[in-house]
């Protein structure tokens, strides 16, 4: 979903009137003050980034994912080849590299960023987000509703945003606490392991089934896609492939499983840490009836964290590790990211706003920690010391 065509409303907390603005800015050096026109003010000025980066697309950003493209088969064909020599132990270890690495750039380069629309603009039959289909058990069309739409569309708002938590993991303080939830490690762990497994149960919401919320016959159309699709995957890595290579068909199918597991880790590792690290936030409803579009972006900036590195780790992220810019702008082809994140960086800075990034290593760790801190009930622990952004949601009369 487009920015253009779905300018989707957001967060930011109470109205305050100008004095106790000011109040607010003296009682706490933590709190930013923005005013409804500074936060119009910032939406144009993503604005006219998105609009350069819009106009300046063309043959480089083809011969991107081209590239991109070639380099995935050409590692899923090395793989698969290695797979013949699995009885010699270095030759086994490399294919199972190089099938993960095809894996995860099928997944989070080619896949992701295809069926978010990126390259729609191309007009091809074959890399166009209606078309496109990934290497995944999750069917594609489940997976553009749950996170082009539910997620882009509702980003970090409690209750609508089912990516906050996957529907079993306690990710925001806000979420009301239960016994349940003293289990947060192990169920984070689990879905680390088995995340395409989790990101094809999500269009389900397996919560709202057990509550009853759901009816099992509104699901049929998407157990029958789920089924479909995860047979043909299953067909693939654990039975046909394997069987090839002959009497090496355990090591294969070992090799193949071991290859889905490192990009199940990865996938999730980066996507985590681009959004639950300290001082990414969450919002509820009543903060984002009647969003404008600059708060809509105000919203994106404030629940999404990057993470540093250089280009082929930017590359093996899906450019995920630009999660701001990504929120920001999702139908921009990701590996322009990297460029506009020095701009999109100073624009936070001129308003005063956080521009959370660190090292994988800094936000993996604050990650963890929140997911242990957040199996706890609230009384047992204390709140992250975040900027506080209070902004005027209503335009004044003053403003024509």
């Amino acid at each position: 979903m487009t920015r253009d065509t779905d300018p989707r409303p957001a967060h930011l907390p109470a109205v305050l009137e100008p004095a106790a603005q000011q109040k607010a800015t003296q009682r706490d050096p933590n709190t930013v003050v923005l005013s409804y026109e500074q936060v119009e003010a910032l939406g144009r000025d993503l604005d006219e980034v998105r609009a350069r980066v819009v106009a300046d697309l063309g043959e480089k950003d083809r011969e991107y994912l081209y590239s991109i493209i070639r380099a995935q088969r050409g590692f899923e064909v090395a793989g698969r080849a290695l797979m013949y020599l699995g009885f010699f132990p270095p030759a086994w270890l490399a294919g199972v590299g190089a099938l993960s690495v095809s894996k995860i750039l099928d997944n989070m380069e080619i896949g992701h960023n295809v069926m978010h629309g990126q390259y729609d603009w191309m007009r091809e039959d074959t890399y166009n987000s209606r078309e496109f289909e990934w290497d995944n058990v999750c069917p594609g069309d489940q997976w553009k509703h749950s996170h082009n739409y539910l997620h882009h569309t509702f980003t970090n708002i409690l209750g609508e945003d089912r990516d906050i938590g996957y529907g079993i993991l306690r990710m925001a303080r806000d979420q009301k606490w239960n016994p349940y939830y003293l289990g947060n490690l192990g169920y984070a762990t689990a879905l680390m392991l088995l995340f395409e497994w989790g990101v094809m149960l999500h269009d389900l919401e397996a919560e709202n089934l057990v509550a009853g919320k759901r009816k099992w016959s509104d699901v049929k159309g998407l157990l029958k896609g789920m089924w479909r699709k995860a047979g043909r995957q299953v067909l693939k890595d654990y039975v046909v492939f394997p069987a090839l290579t002959g009497p090496l068909f355990v090591s294969t199918l070992l090799g193949n499983a071991s290859a889905n597991l490192v990009r199940n880790v990865w996938a999730y590792s980066i996507i985590f840490c681009g959004h639950f690290p300290t001082g990414a936030q969450t919002f509820t409803a009543e903060e984002c009836a009647d969003e404008t579009r600059g708060q809509w972006y105000l919203r994106q900036m404030l629940g999404s964290a990057n993470i540093t590195g250089g280009t082929l780790f930017h590359i093996m992220s899906g450019n995920l590790s630009h999660q701001i810019e990504h929120h920001l702008f999702p139908d921009l082809p990701a590996s322009r990211y990297p460029t506009i994140a020095g701009e999109v960086r100073e624009i936070c800075e001129r308003y005063g706003l956080p521009y959370n990034t660190g090292s994988l290593s800094h936000q993996l760790g604050s990650t963890w920690k929140k997911i242990a801190k957040l199996s706890l009930p609230n009384f047992m622990t204390r709140d992250d010391d975040d900027l506080v952004v209070i902004v005027e949601r209503e335009k004044p009369a003053s403003v024509a």
